[in-house]
């Protein structure tokens, strides 16, 4: 009987194309969309591929596809081999003189109010270039830098576990909200003045809400969180109809703060709180254990040599 190494020697490359896109994609009907295929053609493939492994690769729960053991571990070694012939058609371009490949940059979902501002000069400059951006909570984009999917990250806090390098590239403060006919707006504040007000947080995971109660447990202050809500946009909606106060980045209110409607007026105002603006910086984030692309070197020597700032990112 053949042994596990020599039946995945017959894995094909179009069976590993099938399974790698199922499983991020989590569903045989989109992964055949993709590829262009047939749906009974994927899941051929995908049938192949379980019986070269010995082991089911997937579990339907409910109308939910799920990764088994064996399932999460090909992954991981279909997104090493990815990333290998990547490297490799990198290093192909860089032998011929050329700047060629794939970029592939996650970036928490309050970058994405500036991430794509600095990606676009870059984008115009190497157009050998191919970018994929990937925008996700923190929790995410932490699972993401554990399995080495990108080439960077973007983030506030990045992990302690993990070999990383970092560059802060652009300040980052957090203030705090309110509607814009708030009571206390205009005045001079302290935090115990906000005791008994309704705070909204961003969900768990958060790096703005990390941040936040970092603040909040070094200076003793205990907020009352009314509501968790999973996106800036939902925290600025809830914020302007009343609902309570809230930190956020400077950058995700500019436009709304800075400039407001002329029709409406302003929606959300910043409170003079001591202790805030809460001083952070984003950074870009890579693996130091990993071979950086050339794509990644470029893009970093850019930030470092374009040293963007929040007025040349405000929209």
């Amino acid at each position: 009987m053949p042994t596990l190494l020599k039946r995945l020697q017959r894995v094909t490359p179009q069976q590993l194309r099938a399974f790698e896109s199922t499983a991020r994609l989590r569903s045989v009907t989109r992964a055949a969309q993709e590829l262009h295929v047939s749906q009974p053609t994927v899941s051929i493939q995908l049938r192949e591929i379980a019986l070269a492994v010995g082991e089911p690769l997937f579990e339907t729960v409910g109308r939910q596809l799920r990764l088994t053991q064996a399932g999460e571990a090909m992954q991981d070694a279909a997104n090493e081999i990815t990333g290998c012939w990547q490297r490799f058609e990198t290093r192909m371009a860089e032998v011929h003189g050329l700047l060629r490949g794939r970029l592939r940059i996650a970036a928490v979902t309050t970058a994405e109010y500036f991430v794509p501002d600095l990606l676009g000069p870059f984008a115009a400059a190497h157009p050998g270039v191919d970018i994929e951006l990937t925008v996700e909570n923190r929790d995410r984009v932490v699972d993401r830098l554990q399995r080495s999917r990108d080439d960077l990250s973007v983030m506030m806090l990045p992990p302690d576990e993990l070999p990383l390098d970092t560059f802060p590239f652009l300040d980052n403060p957090l203030v705090v909200i309110a509607a814009a006919d708030h009571p206390l707006a205009g005045k001079r504040l302290t935090l115990s003045r906000l005791a008994k007000a309704r705070w909204l947080m961003r969900e768990p995971g958060s790096g703005t809400r990390m941040a936040a109660e970092q603040h909040f447990a070094r200076v003793g202050f205990e907020p009352h969180i009314a509501m968790s809500l999973g996106s800036n946009e939902a925290i600025k909606h809830a914020v302007s109809a009343g609902l309570g106060l809230a930190v956020v980045s400077r950058l995700a209110v500019a436009d709304i703060v800075d400039t407001p409607s002329p029709a409406r007026g302003p929606q959300l105002v910043q409170l003079k709180v001591s202790g805030f603006p809460i001083r952070r910086q984003w950074l870009l984030v890579w693996r130091r254990d990993q071979p950086m692309s050339a794509a990644a070197k470029r893009f970093v020597s850019y930030l470092r040599e374009s040293r963007p700032s929040r007025a040349s990112l405000a929209h």
